[in-house]
């Protein structure tokens, strides 16, 4: 599909866009990011024209269009501040070797033609102002005069010069306009041409002008990387304090993660702690549990490296997929361990010995019941296997790295936290606490109770 032309998605006229399927992705050798560095060097010797090229993004935010994948939006109330900032900007990050294919919306050199009336000429000529308006309207503003009908369709008339004249501005000293005596006045004796250079289209955002900078990455780069290097050539312009510089789209949504994600996580993990608390009736064996999910995302950046990937929206899915997963082994030796301890009067030393001998066999079932779901994940070559692979990689590795490092942990934190435990309340660390059996009253032993 392509779209050529002002309309739709395109500002202006000069502008056009093309969408291409590829191949299904079994009978394709690259992916489309390759596909693109292929053809980047070939189409760059295309003369008059400058293409530039973007993958189709499974996860995409914002419906903004840019030439490029990812925005970085200037704005600024000054308009002419904005103009002058914008190509320092854009040749400072075309410089930058994390960066490919920077690419700007703004277009300042436009050619213009402006007609200005000479009032007096026209005065003296007896030419109204609304008589030049409506005959270049009539000329070049393809004026809809009239509409006819048929049996199966309508037609509107379209009142116009031919075609060929409107792209030559020479036409305009064949143009003629009546004046209030009847006769026919020529243009050029009542208007004065200037050529001059105008920007084509002035795009806003919010309430002020704003012009979108817009870039790929190179291959192996990640964003937060281009995001520093960008801020960094901003701070070594010193761009002045009136110009607002934003990132939009997907790199935008970047930066808020980073700046939401740490409380988000504090979050949950408190969240998790409060539930954990309440179903044990303690304080510290939460934390037992809570120890096990540091190995998972260790495990997970650790196979996202040795593969290739980066830390994308679904990796990260992934590992706090793996948050859920990885705490069942926990949660499987401390209910059982707590159990014993309190019915059976057994140790701490004991009873988490105990779970570990029990609960190994249900801890090894479950994990690789989770790690072979996850093996398609990762293993898949089809169409749309590129969103799916890191997902299956963050949690085959949080599994792998979690499932070997939690087996011995989480014995050593429950007895490190049950001895502070007891220490705390003045028991030695060796002592069990005796059970506490608790009988039902009977009515029957107690005749003076009264009924009830």
């Amino acid at each position: 599909m392509s779209a050529v032309g002002a309309g739709g998605i395109n500002s202006t006229v000069n502008n056009g866009r093309i969408f291409i399927n590829l191949k299904p992705r079994e009978e394709r050798d690259a992916s489309a990011s390759a596909i693109i560095d292929r053809l980047r060097p070939k189409l760059a010797q295309v003369q008059g024209i400058a293409l530039f090229m973007q993958a189709a993004q499974d996860i995409n935010v914002g419906a903004r269009f840019s030439r490029t994948q990812y925005q970085f939006t200037l704005q600024d109330a000054d308009l002419d501040e904005l103009d002058h900032w914008a190509p320092i900007l854009l040749k400072a990050l075309q410089g930058l070797p994390l960066l490919r294919d920077v690419a700007t919306d703004q277009q300042i050199a436009g050619p213009t033609l402006r007609l200005e009336i000479n009032r007096d000429a026209a005065s003296r000529l007896g030419v109204a102002t609304q008589a030049i308006d409506d005959t270049l309207y009539d000329a070049f503003g393809q004026r809809k005069i009239t509409q006819f009908f048929t049996q199966q369709n309508n037609y509107w008339v379209v009142l116009e010069v031919d075609p060929r004249f409107a792209l030559d501005p020479n036409a305009l000293d064949l143009i003629y306009v009546p004046s209030t005596g009847g006769r026919q006045v020529p243009l050029s004796a009542v208007v004065e041409r200037k050529r001059t250079v105008r920007a084509l289209s002035v795009s806003h955002q919010g309430q002020f002008p704003a012009i979108t900078l817009s870039f790929n990455l190179a291959s192996g780069v990640a964003l937060g990387q281009a995001v520093e290097a960008i801020n960094q050539v901003k701070r070594r312009l010193n761009v002045p304090e009136t110009l607002l510089t934003t990132f939009q789209g997907n790199a935008q949504a970047f930066q808020d993660s980073l700046k939401t994600q740490p409380l988000l996580i504090l979050a949950a993990l408190v969240a998790i702690y409060i539930v954990l608390g309440v179903l044990y009736e303690s304080l510290v064996h939460p934390i037992t549990i809570l120890s096990t999910i540091p190995s998972a995302g260790v495990g997970a950046l650790l196979m996202l490296m040795a593969s290739g990937y980066e830390l994308s929206v679904v990796a990260l899915i992934g590992i706090i997929l793996l948050i859920g997963i990885v705490k069942k082994n926990a949660i499987m030796m401390i209910d059982f361990a707590l159990n014993a301890e309190r019915s059976e009067g057994l140790t701490a030393e004991e009873s988490i010995y105990q779970a570990a001998l029990l609960r190994f066999r249900p801890i090894m079932m479950t994990t690789f019941a989770a790690l072979l779901g996850a093996l398609p994940l990762a293993l898949g070559h089809g169409t749309g296997a590129e969103i799916r692979q890191p997902l299956g990689y963050a949690i085959i590795g949080g599994l792998l790295v979690s499932q070997f490092l939690t087996l011995y942990t989480t014995p050593v934190v429950y007895l490190a936290l049950d001895r502070l435990r007891r220490r705390r309340a003045g028991a030695r660390p060796g002592e069990a606490q005796s059970p506490v059996l608790e009988a039902p009253l009977l009515a029957a032993e107690y005749p003076s109770a009264p009924s009830q």
